[in-house]
């Protein structure tokens, strides 16, 4: 297979989605690697890398996108990449339809088979694809909300962790999953008082458990979340549905009720967000606005600021699913690998992803109708 990799083109997205090292592997199995001219550099990956590995270098994104029959990306296609959507053409990537219904409807419109990286889903319910990057942006949330917690960046001017004689700041989680866990623990390790609002009993439990009782639980319902919110100091939301558009948790009325230079950092934003308030998507570029006094950040591609970090972490975990494609071809892998079959969102001009299809407002068909006889 002829394995294409462009250039990031979003706001300051730095991250690439394979490595040379992924690469060779690609290559040992036998397969061809194209890589647009300096798709790595923002991640320290230099174009003689990829040579060096086997990987062919063209000049354009066009060349890439043109000759590949599998593209590999980190974010989704904006709409200067739709027009390279064609009929016969596989893309690997995350995608977060759910609050993308133009790109919804060029991927239909085209026919593309369209595999999201963050809906794969193990038979335990874990997000393999998915959760790195939860990682890398659960641990950000809470490096960035101290940063704006400045008073230099519009924020309360506290210290996250406090000194002795000085009170820690609140820092209230929504959401007890892998970023939420990830948030609590660069909190707590940062000193801070640390909230985690979760609706499963069981997660509270674990996270009680994990943590030795050093962070408080609260049960989510809109009683507690109110309250928390109330309180808080830096606000991180850090809810998901996999595929779905995130639940508004938290009120206008309630983001209204909280301390003037209060952060908020929804990690939801790309599906849409959980927080009433957060109603733009930012950019590295310009990551702040304030609304009600409190100061939001929304970027909805965190980890590009650590890229090289995450662009490892990344190809860790696609490697594997990128090799069962490329080897067994699509439709063969999709019938030998339940978890990868969850992650077409789009297939043959249909919406193959019931979350995605509700949200964007287009007809659902499921993708077994779809397939080949095996």
């Amino acid at each position: 297979m002829i394995i294409g990799i462009p250039k990031e083109i979003k706001n300051n997205e730095n991250r690439v989605a394979l490595t040379p090292g992924g690469a060779a592997v690609l290559r040992q199995a036998g397969h061809s690697v194209i890589v647009e001219a300096g798709a790595g550099a923002g991640s320290g990956f230099s174009d003689d890398e990829y040579a060096k590995e086997g990987a062919q270098l063209l000049p354009s994104a066009d060349e890439v996108w043109g000759k590949a029959e599998m593209i590999m990306k980190v974010k989704e296609p904006l709409p200067a990449e739709f027009g390279y959507f064609r009929e016969g053409l596989t893309l690997f990537t995350y995608l977060h339809l759910a609050a993308e219904p133009k790109l919804t409807e060029a991927l239909v419109q085209h026919k593309v088979t369209a595999i999201a990286y963050e809906t794969i889903q193990l038979p335990s319910g874990g997000l393999p694809l998915l959760t790195p990057m939860s990682e890398v942006a659960g641990r950000m949330s809470v490096q960035v909300g101290a940063q704006f917690l400045e008073k230099n960046y519009g924020g309360r001017g506290i210290l996250l962790g406090g000194v002795p004689g000085v009170p820690p700041a609140d820092v209230i989680i929504l959401g007890g999953g892998i970023v939420g866990t990830n948030a609590a623990k660069m909190a707590l390790g940062l000193g801070a008082n640390v909230v985690v609002i979760e609706r499963s009993a069981e997660r509270l439990r674990y996270l009680d458990d994990v943590f030795h009782g050093r962070i408080r639980t609260l049960m989510s319902n809109p009683y507690n979340i109110a309250n928390a919110v109330q309180k808080a100091d830096l606000l991180i939301g850090a809810v998901l549905i996999p595929g779905a558009k995130a639940p508004k948790l938290v009120s206008e009325d309630m983001v209204r009720q909280m301390k003037p230079g209060a952060v908020i950092v929804d990690v939801a934003v790309d599906q849409g967000g959980s927080i009433a308030t957060v109603d733009r998507v930012t950019t590295h570029s310009a990551p702040t606005y304030e609304k009600h006094g409190v100061l939001h950040y929304a970027v909805a591609n965190m980890p590009g600021a650590v890229p090289r970090t995450s662009t490892l972490a990344l190809t860790n975990v696609t490697i594997g699913y990128a090799l069962e494609l490329a080897g067994k071809g699509v439709i063969r892998a999709l019938y030998g690998n339940p978890p990868l079959k969850l992650g077409v969102n789009t297939f043959q001009g249909h919406v193959t992803y019931p979350a995605v299809a509700e949200a964007v407002g287009l007809p659902y068909t499921g993708l077994d109708s779809l397939l080949p006889i095996s």
